[in-house]
């Protein structure tokens, strides 16, 4: 029976044509909007390389300051911030410094090239899972002595010497200054926003580095959790403690600090939502945004096969009667109905994961963010097809149980009267 349902479920639907592809078009439009979205996200919050281990890393990002008069401030923080408030956290297995990244000019083979510099400290090379090419991270040591060394990605390497091996050693001039090359990495895409750069330097050769008490800079800290799902927590929960006690610098002009440790995807929507006063990192407001607009942008082509597939009832009368003349049931005709839905939502997912491999495909192709290659979510993919199918039956039963309900007579006389 359900073989017969399918064969004139593929019938019905190339008997239709501009109905089948206004109803493909919705859904697969939509699943291929919710794949690549979710693509990005998983690309900015996902656990690949460098970050590997992202699931155990606690972002310091921003320092927000509250001013008496009533204005606000949020910028990174300092070294000295990191090194007095963050590296005495005693839960943390390793403590990392980073910097936002800044743009230097350098000549490869009489080009000009504008690279993207990050300053960091030895751990950021133990809390990172950074693949070497050729050579080596730079080490503590090197960053405390200020040593002019650095590393840099495989782009950079191309570019200056058309090779990535056999690199380290060699000099490197960024900027007015010159550094001897420690290693090569893989390039990282720029939108992993505390780990990607064209070229890594010790943060001590950094001029905006300075030995003082201010609070705020241009560092952000990343915090590795040892093994175990408490520990998170535990991170969190002693540098708030920590928190608490800091006072200002100027307190007659600031009146209270605010500086949080998040995981990444926290750490992003914390600043999205404004929610830097608070523990409350705003998440479950983003979430259930996130999920009604989801639902919603999948409910607007389930609305749409409603109306077309009422529409389609009143052009199916006729044939309709003839059925029920012919002793079917109303529960055969609406078992057919949404088995012919069902085959619409399953052609339409099938369709839409070949959008969303194309759109992808010519997002990494034209290079728009530097250094990103965007890969399919079979997860999300799961989730969608599971969405498309509930919205794809829900969108069937009004309109096969108004099918089951059609009086024979006036079915046969394609007129598609009241039910029985």
């Amino acid at each position: 029976m359900l073989l017969n349902y399918l064969k004139i479920a593929w019938k019905v639907l190339l008997r239709r044509k501009f109905f089948t592809f206004i109803s493909l078009f919705g859904i697969s439009f939509t699943l291929m909007i919710m794949l690549v979205v979710m693509a990005f996200v998983n690309h900015v919050t996902g656990g690949h390389a460098p970050e590997k281990r992202i699931d155990r890393i606690l972002f310091v990002s921003f320092l927000a300051q509250e001013y008496r008069d009533g204005g606000n401030r949020n910028t990174p923080v300092s070294a000295d911030f990191i090194d007095r408030y963050v590296r005495t956290l005693k839960t943390p297995a390793t403590v990392a410094l980073t910097s936002m990244t800044s743009s230097a000019t350098s000549f490869a083979n009489n080009e000009s090239l504008t690279l993207d510099v990050r300053y960091t400290d030895g751990n950021f090379w133990k809390v990172t899972d950074f693949d070497f090419l050729d050579g080596r991270p730079y080490s503590g040591k090197e960053v405390s002595s200020a040593d002019r060394v650095c590393v840099i990605n495989e782009h950079t390497a191309r570019a200056f010497f058309g090779t990535t091996k056999g690199v380290s050693g060699r000099d490197i001039e960024i900027g007015i200054n010159r550094y001897r090359i420690a290693g090569v990495v893989p390039d990282v895409a720029v939108i992993r926003f505390y780990s990607s750069a064209d070229v890594w330097v010790p943060y001590t050769l950094s001029t905006s580095y300075v030995k003082s008490s201010r609070l705020d800079g241009e560092f952000m800290a990343m915090l590795l959790a040892k093994p175990g799902s408490e520990q998170l927590p535990a991170m969190h929960a002693e540098f708030a403690g920590v928190m608490r006690r800091v006072q200002p610098p100027n307190p007659k002009e600031v009146k209270s600090l605010h500086c949080h440790a998040d995981p990444a995807l926290s750490s992003i929507v914390r600043e999205i939502t404004m929610h830097t006063k608070t523990e409350d990192d705003g998440m479950s407001i983003f979430l259930l945004g996130c999920s009604a607009l989801g639902l919603l942008f999948m409910l607007l082509p389930a609305l749409n096969l409603v109306n077309l597939n009422v529409t389609r009832i009143m052009e199916r009368a006729s044939e309709i009667g003839v059925r029920k003349a012919f002793g079917a049931s109303g529960g055969a005709l609406v078992a057919q109905f949404l088995v012919e839905n069902v085959v619409l939502a399953v052609l339409g997912g099938l369709l839409g994961l070949g959008l969303a491999a194309g759109a992808l495909g010519l997002l990494n192709g034209s290079h728009l963010i530097a250094y990103s290659q965007f890969s399919l979510s079979w997860w999300a993919f799961g989730w969608g097809m599971v969405l498309a199918l509930v919205f794809g039956l829900m969108s069937g039963v009004y309109p096969a149980w108004k099918m089951s309900r059609l009086n024979p007579v006036d079915a046969l006389r394609g007129s598609g009267g009241g039910p029985q």
